[in-house]
């Protein structure tokens, strides 16, 4: 009995994402933004683990200037994939896309990414700057000398190090 609710599940969700899938596609054929928006918040509503539907509806706000909605496309993304590093990632950023940035809010965020990847340069960048910005020398420091060992992240991490005088 409880092998046969697994798989019914299992069929059901691979039934969602199906549908989610078509759903993206569509908005992405469409020319009409307002409609292509509203068939991606469906897709995600409809398949909430799934991924695809946020990184199209991050794109759309985040080229409108958007930092509103796109808090919450990714408070809604990691409400469903909470061990997502890149979730967590974005929701940091979109709270940096605000003008101005809302470091306090952000920071949180870039915390649980790191502290579900503890090599991930980005977020130890975004923390080492933010903990400098708050005057936290010593540990944004340590962050900051992280994110540089990693050519992606180096030279913006370089740049605080050296504009702390930390260089």
């Amino acid at each position: 009995m409880l092998l046969a609710n697994a798989a019914g599940l299992a069929r059901a969700q691979d039934s969602n994402a199906a549908k989610a899938h078509e759903l993206v596609d569509a908005a992405i054929k469409m020319t009409d933004s307002e409609k292509a928006v509203k068939l991606l918040w469906q897709a995600t509503d409809i398949a909430p683990a799934d991924e695809e539907a946020y990184v199209y509806l991050g794109m759309y706000y985040n080229a409108r200037s958007d930092a509103d909605d796109l808090a919450k496309v990714y408070q809604k993304l990691v409400k469903y994939e909470p061990n997502s590093v890149s979730a967590w990632l974005n929701l940091g950023e979109a709270y940096m896309s605000f003008n101005p940035p809302k470091t306090t809010d952000a920071l949180p965020y870039y915390r649980k990414a790191y502290g579900l990847d503890a090599h991930s340069s980005m977020a130890a960048l975004r923390i080492g700057e933010i903990m400098a910005q708050q005057g936290e020398r010593d540990e944004a420091i340590k962050y900051l000398h992280q994110a540089a060992d990693d050519p992606v992240y180096a030279a913006e991490a370089h740049k605080v190090l050296t504009q702390m005088g930390a260089s």
